[in-house]
């Protein structure tokens, strides 16, 4: 996988990404409701990661709902401008294949839709990080694509140049995958979007 690619895609997309409101919450009141049952379960427990956190708005609800969440990212303009608009929070340059996070160190750690770009032989490897990195009754939260095979784009956000590859999984794929990580699926959250649905599945340590 070229990270370095990734790296630039999103650095060159990133102003565009804010501009259009990507990602935001404001009306998506069934992702909000995932994110706070995912706050209410690792509040006050320790340190939460959202891996991928782009310019951060993730970042900043689950920091309004009382978690000590910290913000990491491969796209340094990302981490720039998620800092620009979220002043009082942390965000960190790095990568969700190289986790600069010690064991059994986390309450709760975020892949929100921040992995798809990952190519199907890496994941299993990250997943079994997210595991490492929570402590014992630790919470994972991921969100992915919804399908089968994959995605090749040449463009993005209203004619951006970017050279992606968005994997497609069934949800039983990746709930085989973090058990085998180590972690143990208890919620699935599918959404019935357009042009694929979507799924939200949060697993815990053990």
């Amino acid at each position: 996988m070229d990270l370095d690619s990734l790296r630039d895609d999103y650095d060159r997309v990133a102003d565009r990404y804010v501009d259009l409101g990507v990602g935001e919450l404001a009306d998506e009141p069934w992702l909000r409701a995932a994110l706070t049952a995912f706050a209410e379960q690792v509040r006050g427990r320790g340190p939460v990661w959202d891996v991928g956190c782009g310019p951060g708005q993730v970042t900043a609800f689950l920091a309004d709902l009382g978690v000590d969440v910290r913000g990491i990212d491969l796209s340094p303009r990302m981490v720039e401008l998620a800092r620009r608009r979220f002043p009082g929070l942390r965000f960190d340059v790095g990568s969700a294949t190289q986790l600069p996070v010690e064991d059994g160190s986390l309450a709760g750690i975020l892949g929100w839709w921040s992995l798809f770009h990952l190519p199907r032989t890496v994941l299993p490897d990250v997943f079994g990080a997210y595991a490492r990195a929570l402590a014992p009754g630790g919470l994972a939260l991921v969100g992915f694509h919804v399908g089968d095979g994959e995605l090749h784009r040449t463009e993005a956000y209203r004619g951006v140049p970017v050279r992606w590859t968005t994997h497609l999984w069934q949800p039983e794929q990746l709930c085989e995958l973090l058990r085998a990580a180590g972690l143990v699926p208890e919620v699935e959250q599918r959404f019935w979007s357009e042009p694929y649905p979507q799924v939200v599945i949060a697993a815990r340590r053990g």
